[in-house]
């Protein structure tokens, strides 16, 4: 699972398909991932002191990983992201289409370093 909170990903079906917007929470448990305004669903709440109003509360539900794509941010394509090593040894993630860096996974390790 490369997706990681705080990044911009695509719907790929559903009833939200096409809809562009950032990941907020990854449970890696389950397999899942919260994405803003996507999925959204009515919970009824009752009267309380945390909600005096009550009434229907509106809230995003996860999504399943494999119904996301990633949009990379320097080709502005949905793309697949690939894990490989650089030259220091850090692991990090790339776009499968531009070859453009996604951030690091793992910090450097002598044994992964090119020589």
């Amino acid at each position: 699972m490369l997706i990681r909170t705080g990044d911009t990903v695509q719907v790929i079906t559903g009833a939200d398909r096409g809809t562009q917007s950032r990941v907020i929470q990854v449970d890696r448990e389950t397999g899942k991932a919260l994405v803003e305004n996507v999925a959204r669903v009515y919970k009824h709440v009752r009267r309380s002191q945390k909600h005096p109003q009550g009434g229907r509360l509106s809230k995003e539900m996860p999504i399943q990983l494999s119904n996301l794509a990633y949009v990379c941010e320097s080709c502005g394509k949905k793309t697949r992201l690939g894990a490989r090593y650089t030259d220091d040894g850090a692991k990090e993630r790339f776009c499968k289409s531009c070859d453009a860096s996604a951030g690091d996974i793992a910090p450097a390790k002598a044994k992964y370093a090119k020589k």
